[in-house]
């Protein structure tokens, strides 16, 4: 069974969607025989390199919120995202582009799909919880070496053209299945899954799918 997602490393929801996805598998008792492919999102493609500025101050201004409302909605997502173990840190995050993580990304899918989701879930936590620069080449460089990418090979892979065009025709096909928002998991490409879903509903999701699957 193939699993496709559609992910932007700079939304807190897309990093609990994977995690409780990733336990699911775990959880499943045909998880070996379960492919998944990451596909590239941006939510804010046009958020420069780096920005002067908090996540707060960034969200209130792109949202049009105050900062003190922006302050409650990460609350939330804070808490939301200790039930799965995860340490949120809004206020040591870098807000950077996430493009050329994104095209690291389709770098380490060249290799392996276990290499890509370990770099995955390893930018989430630098992003969400170290306090890490998502844009900056030496940051992504060691983090990708530390997922089992070739350094070199990651350093050009952080400005080249081949894997933006990549990035791109991800984000086009996303746009041709109707998707606005992320983490979006299409199962046996046909069956979709919107959002950070609770985890008896990935449970539930695998089930019926896999088992459909076997009665075709």
């Amino acid at each position: 069974m193939r699993i496709d997602i559609w992910s932007d490393i700079a939304c807190p929801w897309c990093y609990l969607g994977l995690t409780r996805l990733d336990a699911a598998l775990a959880r499943f008792e045909h998880g070996e025989s379960v492919q998944v492919e990451l596909h590239s999102f941006q939510l804010d493609p046009s958020l420069p390199d780096s920005f002067a500025g908090t996540e707060a101050e960034y969200l209130a201004q792109s949202k049009g919120l105050d900062v003190e409302a922006v302050h409650r909605m990460t609350g939330q997502v804070a808490a939301a995202a200790a039930t799965a173990g995860l340490t949120l840190d809004f206020d040591r995050l870098v807000v950077a582009n996430s493009r050329r993580a994104h095209r690291l990304l389709q770098e380490a899918k060249a290799v392996s799909a276990d290499v890509a989701w370990r770099l995955e879930l390893a930018l989430f936590r630098a992003h969400f919880t170290d306090g890490g620069d998502i844009g900056d080449p030496d940051t992504l460089v060691e983090l990708a070496s530390a997922a089992g990418l070739d350094g070199a090979r990651a350093r050009a892979a952080l400005d080249s053209p081949e894997r933006d065009a990549a990035v791109a025709k991800d984000i086009d096909e996303a746009a041709r299945l109707g998707i606005r928002g992320v983490p979006f998991f299409v199962l046996a490409g046909k069956y979709g899954v919107s959002g950070a879903q609770p985890p008896e509903t990935f449970d539930q999701a695998l089930k019926q799918v896999w088992d459909e699957l076997q009665t075709v």
